[in-house]
């Protein structure tokens, strides 16, 4: 989708009225939460039955608590019920907490504000399965993308403006009366906003629940590591809420000590952390080339790491103990820590993004909501050992906060080595984007003739070592490439076959093609997608040459779609075989325009090689 079609589904009931809804919630969390939080920490001595500080950490506490005591819960009804039904009936309870939170914030009864703030908390432990299990029911796969995208930017710019809301109204005369209104208004606009959301039919209507927390808690963490790439997705939205947690914290010290900042700087901090997070999420759509893409997701973490020890390295020696708002904005030291926090938070956005669509669109639909349950209280808990980690690193070890941000750009550079290690596809999938974004100009057409589901043989004419690569990065599906042994063996080009599941084939060993053929099978069997250049080896002419019969052995055993593909505009690139051996010469051209032509699928029955080498041709422009 383009931007045009991500402001086309928000005029779409199937995703406005839903957009809305969390939205709301969200920017209602921060301002309750952030009004209390203010109103606590300037109460008048002797208001409050414990220290303020106390009370606060409190809070933080309370929130997240109920992630842990009722995600898995939520999940489970999450999958039994109509998920807009859920939705309906949390953002009802809401109205009532806020409700009951307007008459403790006028008579000024801090410790049931507290308590209504734990109700608030569960509501939306209640709320997160319901919401994120909803959109691949209301969305296409390749809307996912833009779905998230706009979610994470409602989501961020909601808590951004709540923040900064609760601030204005809690410096009122009348904070208590205004916050009281707020919040209940607020509510009821959520709620209205969740009658319009389409039905969501059940997952799992079968289901029996019963309120079993413990089980159920367990049961749904052991769901979400059945699938790896599940895992590792769920991990890494919990990594970087565990980021998250860790600079937002920070800010308020960071721009008075560091930064030389007044109240007002910590709002301008936020502000560009969050605004930051907006563009990266809705630049993912793009990157992505309008579709699911786990290969910017290394480049989101990569920016994590580099932008994030510049965080540091840009932060003044010294600067006078305080700014007024105007010259704390023009400060000429302070550019480069503005433009290193604003490029983090576009890491971010494009780092969690696609983590958030593959997790929804590979989750079996019966365990969808409970997978994100299990992410809920991962989350949770990454955030708790956020703040254990802080107070590790700033009062025990006594780093400064810029030295803490480069802790947590190192940290964060073996997190993600760890988790692309596990799961190897997030990686090589960065490489082929790379490729296919800067060494090439790559022009897909007609992609859509590639089946979305079942056992599909692609065949391809062979011109360059990045056939494989371009292909790769084209296809909506993962393919598994069927190539030549002595390549295949290539140490450092083995570790990418292996973790890309290609199957090597030595042309000249009868055994070695039989096995590889029976490999083929099985793949397409499985409804995998399968990649064979059936000249088995780089052409040295440019032209297609006659097609061996094991594209007809295939087709004999597997009768899978047919797919012909025809590349343009590699003969002649430096990894071709023109004027020489590839990479031992200069190629006739650098940023090469390479087209990526899909034909129409052919039945597996009557496909022929014979018929496929002319198709290809056709396709090339070479048979008229």
């Amino acid at each position: 989708m383009s931007g045009k079609s991500q402001s086309r589904l928000l005029t779409q009931r199937r995703f406005l009225p839903y957009f809305l809804t969390q939205a709301f919630g969200a920017f209602n969390d921060n301002v309750y939460k952030n009004v209390l939080l203010i109103l606590i920490a300037f109460a008048p001595a002797g208001t409050l039955p414990v220290s303020s500080d106390l009370i606060i950490n409190l809070a933080a506490g309370l929130f997240i608590l109920p992630f842990f005591l009722f995600s898995a819960s939520a999940g489970v009804l999450t999958d039994k019920y109509d998920k807009a039904t859920i939705m309906r009936i949390v953002k009802m309870a809401e109205i009532v907490i806020m409700s009951l939170a307007a008459i403790a914030f006028i008579s000024e009864q801090y410790m049931i504000l507290l308590v209504l703030l734990f109700l608030m908390g569960t509501q939306s432990a209640f709320f997160g399965p319901a919401k994120y299990a909803l959109l691949p029911q209301h969305l296409q796969k390749e809307e996912l993308v833009s779905g998230n995208a706009l979610v994470e930017t409602g989501t961020f710019l909601a808590i951004l403006m709540g923040t900064l809301l609760a601030g204005v109204i809690a410096n009122q005369a009348g904070a208590t009366y205004i916050a009281a209104v707020s919040v209940v208004a607020f509510a009821i606009i959520g709620y209205l906003c969740s009658r319009w959301i389409p039905s969501a039919k059940p997952s799992n209507p079968d289901m029996v629940f019963t309120w079993r927390p413990i089980y159920h808690t367990r049961h749904t963490l052991a769901i979400a590591r059945k699938d790896k790439t599940i895992f590792q997705c769920v991990l890494g939205i919990s990594w970087f809420w565990f980021l998250g947690a860790c600079y937002l914290t920070q800010f308020p010290n960071f721009a008075k000590l560091h930064l030389g900042g007044s109240a007002a700087a910590v709002s301008i901090l936020l502000t560009l952390f969050s605004v930051g997070i907006a563009i990266g999420s809705l630049l993912c759509d793009k990157l992505s080339g309008h579709r699911i893409e786990p290969g910017i997701v290394p480049l989101g973490s990569l920016g994590i790491t580099v932008f994030g020890a510049g965080l540091m390295f840009a932060t003044p020696d010294t600067l006078p103990d305080s700014l007024s708002v105007m010259e704390f904005i023009t400060h000429p030291e302070l550019i480069s820590v503005f433009v290193n926090l604003t490029l983090l938070g576009v890491s971010g956005g494009i780092f969690i993004v696609p983590l958030y669509a593959m997790m929804q669109h590979r989750a079996l639909e019966q365990e969808r909501a409970q997978i994100i349950a299990a992410n809920n209280i991962w989350n949770a808990i990454f955030m708790v050992a956020s703040a254990i980690f802080a107070i590790l690193c700033l009062s025990v070890l006594t780093f400064s906060i810029p030295e803490f941000f480069l802790i947590l750009a190192v940290l964060n550079l073996l997190v993600m080595a760890y988790i692309y290690t596990q799961t190897p596809d997030f990686f090589w999938r960065f490489l082929v984007w790379l490729v296919s974004h800067t060494m090439y100009r790559v022009k897909h057409q007609d992609l859509a003739n590639i089946p979305a589901k079942g056992g599909v043989l692609i065949v391809a004419n062979h011109v360059s070592y990045m056939d494989a690569l371009l292909l790769a990065g084209a296809c909506p599906r993962p393919i598994r490439f069927l190539m030549d042994q002595d390549i295949y063996n290539i140490p450092f080009i083995k570790t990418f076959c292996r973790a890309c599941k290609v199957i090597p084939i030595d042309a000249t060993d009868r055994r070695s093609v039989m096995k590889a053929f029976i490999e083929v099978n099985k793949r397409l069997e499985d409804s995998d997608v399968v990649c064979v250049f059936p000249e088995g080896r780089l052409t040295h002419d440019g032209e297609i040459g006659p097609f061996m019969r094991g594209i007809d052995l295939i087709t004999k055993r597997s009768p899978v779609p047919v797919v012909p593909v025809a590349l343009q505009g590699l003969w002649g690139s430096i990894f071709s075989r023109e004027g020489g051996r590839a990479l031992l010469k200069l190629p006739k051209r650098f940023w090469s325009k390479v087209n990526i032509i899909v034909g129409t699928p052919v039945a597996g029955e009557d496909a022929s090689s014979t018929n496929l080498r002319e198709t290809i041709l056709t396709l090339r422009g070479e048979r008229r």
